[in-house]
């Protein structure tokens, strides 16, 4: 049987079930990183979580994975400053709602405008969130300025023990839900960035899937992601895309008009 949540939530007799396992996987990684048995954890799991909260799911999301391993970590590692990240093309309306207000979290939210769930504009965020909307057609160029200066400089000076992801894909150009143009070298250089600029975390980063709804694109930004995480330097498809911004190529026209 389905039973139905809302509009865009359903769940079978066994999507409690996997649910469990996704929240369960996100703080086994939290343990293998606090207890140095690995260096960075990327959990590849669905139901996604970033739209569920405390009390109900949403958005396809029946757990918050990522709220869940942050609540771990200083339930039993005692953690004071854990860095919640979400690059998702929709808003971490559940993450926001969970830790709104918590000192111990800084929650970084990223989402493109006048998508799934519709937040509110011009609402001033928790003073613990710093919350980019892009607008549509945002590409690369746009996109790692406002993460330089909006980001990166709140991230170094929180001073995070630990960093989590909400990994969501979606934010891919080729991705059908989505409405900005993000290229999968981009979520390369904001993996970089983001552990260069968490150097306090020691590499402790525990990497949840979200979103990502068009195969191909999932897949290659999801291995330009893990090839980050793991160490390996910066991957071939960010080599070659670096040239190509640096080259000057146009973005598109319509990006252009907002710079």
């Amino acid at each position: 049987k389905i039973y139905r949540l809302d509009d865009d939530t359903v769940m079978s007799h066994e999507s409690l079930h996997a649910a469990r396992y996704a929240a369960g996987a996100v703080v086994k990684a939290v343990e293998m990183v606090m207890k140095g048995e690995a260096f960075n954890v990327f959990c590849a799991v669905r139901p996604p979580g970033h739209h569920a909260q405390t009390d109900k799911a949403g958005g396809f999301c029946l757990i918050n994975n990522v709220a869940v391993g942050a609540m771990h970590a200083i339930a039993n590692f005692r953690l004071q400053r854990i860095a919640v990240i979400d690059f998702d093309v929709h808003h971490g309306d559940g993450t926001a709602e969970i830790f709104k207000n918590d000192p111990r979290i800084l929650f970084l939210n990223s989402f493109g405008q006048g998508l799934y769930p519709f937040p509110e504009t011009g609402s001033a965020p928790a003073p613990n969130s710093v919350d980019i909307a892009f607008a549509p057609h945002t590409g690369s160029r746009v996109f790692r300025k406002t993460v330089r200066e909006q980001w990166l400089p709140r991230l170094q000076a929180f001073k995070p023990e630990l960093v989590l992801l909400s990994a969501g894909f979606d934010a891919h150009k080729q991705d059908e839900t989505g409405h900005l143009n993000l290229h999968e070298a981009d979520f390369a250089w904001l993996t970089h960035k983001i552990i260069q600029s968490a150097e306090s975390a020691k590499g402790r980063v525990v990497s949840v899937l979200e979103g990502g709804y068009t195969l191909e694109s999932l897949a290659a930004s999801a291995a330009a992601h893990l090839y980050v995480l793991a160490g390996l330097g910066k991957p071939e498809c960010a080599v070659k895309y670096d040239r190509h911004l640096k080259r000057g190529s146009k973005e598109n026209p319509k990006e252009q008009k907002q710079k």
